[in-house]
């Protein structure tokens, strides 16, 4: 396959950059094509270790880029002892074809919302099947973070041949579910989350309370213009499903509300924002494994949700959004059509089942975006794929974990070494 490469060194990582064009559907009579860039991170020594695809979470969202001191991403060292990692953009995303505003240049939304159907798990998973025929190998293993594990689910589905190794990290999506079922699991996971956030700060009940009263009233305006709207204010709660989320969601509740400091830092903290307009318009379509969407996650709030506007909300995405916030606003369109595609399946549980891969995943306990009982399901599927089940770490224990810690028990699991 036609591509170029190129190298340099960071400190002591080499990095060799691969850039291959790729068509953009599985239409062998579909001439349209993207670049998909990648770059392989190696260690001091390490050019013959074997090729680790880590698989980024999202969707829409550009692998990290590498860095030695300090580590970036923090988990990296861990893995170089053992692999070369490769950094996949997927299609859409950093350097591989990415989508902003311009491709609504000229375009209808029908032919925009079109074009985006080919940027989920199955294009992605074709993307790293040319690129590890570009690499030279027969098979590799993988790293799927989140979404990028739903992405692992859909390779081992089609491909279990290529795999050597898969490590998830809260990435064992729902296979045979609905996004109903998704999201409607999600609220319950985010209400015991919003409860235990109030019971360390009750005080904090009464200061959402009130800036809600603010946001119903048109109140919350944000630097860029946006007036924040309830639902987009409640998902303030994605930040405690992270580690350290609690704590931001905390220091901005002390500011005062009027202020052009509480503007910005609750600019910085809500979901969805513009730079990665994939990750709003393409969201659902995570969940759809064979479904339509037709906005799921506001569908199914449950009535104590509508009842109590303090119980806050995670990765659950509105339409109303695409008329509120300035940076959806162009993909208002869009973003509608896709609701209303039927998707196809991803995942296939006998295929799954069938496989043999190996490896170990990281599921969190109290995960509000992949809940708990659905990965324990998908478990089940993979029988030489071992669970490390905790409670220690939320949704980003990869990132936030010491010394990468939560890897390095995955590397232990899938080897059969004694956990240190």
């Amino acid at each position: 396959m036609k591509h170029t490469t190129s190298t340099q060194h960071l400190g002591e990582l080499t990095l060799t950059s691969i850039t291959f064009t790729q068509p953009l559907s599985a239409d062998p009579q579909d001439e349209r094509s993207i670049d998909v860039f990648a770059r392989v991170v190696t260690g001091p020594g390490g050019e013959n270790k074997p090729y680790l695809l880590f698989l980024q979470g999202g969707p829409g969202v550009e692998a990290p880029r590498p860095c030695a001191q300090p580590a970036e991403p923090s988990w990296l060292p861990t893995a170089l002892e053992h692999y070369q990692v490769v950094m996949l953009d997927q299609r859409g995303t950093g350097n591989s074809s990415p989508v902003d505003e311009r491709i609504l240049e000229g375009r209808s939304a029908e032919e925009v919302a079109e074009y985006l159907t080919h940027l989920r798990a199955d294009g992605i998973v074709r993307d790293a099947e040319a690129l590890r025929t570009i690499l030279g190998v027969d098979t590799w293993c993988t790293l799927g973070q989140s979404f990028g594990g739903f992405s692992t689910l859909h390779y081992i589905s089609t491909h279990p041949e290529s795999l050597d190794t898969c490590y998830f990290t809260g990435g064992l999506s729902a296979v045979g579910r609905t996004a109903d079922e998704v999201y409607t699991e999600c609220y319950r996971r985010m209400r015991r989350n919003s409860e235990e956030f109030y019971r360390r700060f009750p005080q904090l009940r009464e200061t959402m309370r009130d800036l809600v009263e603010a946001a119903r009233a048109g109140q919350i305006v944000l630097p860029d213009g946006e007036v924040v709207s309830e639902t987009r204010l409640r998902s303030l709660g994605h930040c405690l499903g992270s580690d350290d989320g609690w704590l931001k969601l905390y220091q901005l509740l002390q500011l005062d509300p009027s202020s052009s400091q509480f503007a910005y830092d609750l600019a910085g903290l809500l979901p969805y924002g513009g730079r990665n307009p994939l990750y709003y318009v393409l969201h659902e379509s995570s969940y759809a494994d064979g479904v339509v969407t037709n906005w799921a996650a506001q569908r199914c709030m449950p009535q104590e949700f509508k009842d109590d506007p303090t119980l806050l909300l995670g990765e659950h995405v509105f339409k109303e959004w695409s008329e509120t916030v300035p940076a959806f606003q162009p993909w208002a369109e869009v973003a509608e059509i896709l609701a209303e595609h039927e998707w196809p399946s991803l995942y296939d549980a006998e295929a799954l089942k069938a496989s043999g891969v190996r490896g170990a995943a990281a599921v969190y306990a109290n995960d509000v975006f992949v809940p708990l009982n659905f990965s324990l399901d998908t478990g089940e599927l993979l029988d030489h794929v071992k669970l490390y089940i905790t409670s220690e770490y939320e949704h980003g224990g990869l990132r936030t974990s010491q010394n990468g810690a939560v890897l390095r028990h995955l590397f232990d699991l899938a080897t059969d070494r004694r956990v240190r």
